[in-house]
């Protein structure tokens, strides 16, 4: 920066372009131990994490649909999760490259999709079983399995692998 010029009145070419970054660094006190992680292995244990740490966040609105992506190492421990989207009452926007921007970032082995119907009833719309297919096809291609999508209900769920809707 120039201080013989306080206002920036330097012609745009001379200035120096800088774009905003942000960096988290994590202490190693809020990293989990592999002991600690909680094991995703069945939809079944997706759900008790939905409910335990998701539904629980103050940005979770269940009048409105909540897309998570959880991040799971290897041995299928979830690693974190992201708040990917939040929707309206009945249907949600969601891209492929938001769910696996943060896997990417924290060198996922797999990822796991969940969202919430507020209506209660688990039965996937035909945008749930597109949206599926697509982050599918992306995990494919970007080599990190997409290992279920659950559609959380009251009381119930409903895992997209075990109802049939994957392909391998």
């Amino acid at each position: 920066m120039n201080h013989n010029d306080p206002f920036n009145l330097r012609p745009p070419r001379l200035r120096r372009r800088r774009q905003p970054q942000e960096w988290k660094v994590t202490s190693l006190r809020e990293c989990l131990m592999p002991e600690d992680m909680h094991l995703c292995d069945t939809p079944e244990r997706a759900v008790a994490y939905w409910r335990t740490h998701v539904q629980t966040h103050p940005h979770f609105n269940p009048d409105c649909e909540c897309l998570v992506v959880l991040v799971l190492n290897t041995r299928r421990r979830v690693k974190g999760h992201h708040l990917v989207s939040i929707g309206t009452m009945d249907s949600i926007l969601v891209h492929p490259r938001e769910v696996y921007r943060v896997a990417i970032a924290m060198a996922a082995s797999a990822v796991l999709g969940a969202h919430n119907h507020p209506s209660g009833e688990p039965q996937p719309s035909e945008g749930d079983i597109k949206v599926t297919r697509e982050l599918i096809r992306a995990g494919q291609i970007l080599r990190i399995e997409f290992v279920d999508h659950i559609i959380v209900g009251n009381p119930g769920h409903l895992s997209l692998r075990n109802a049939g809707y994957f392909f391998e």
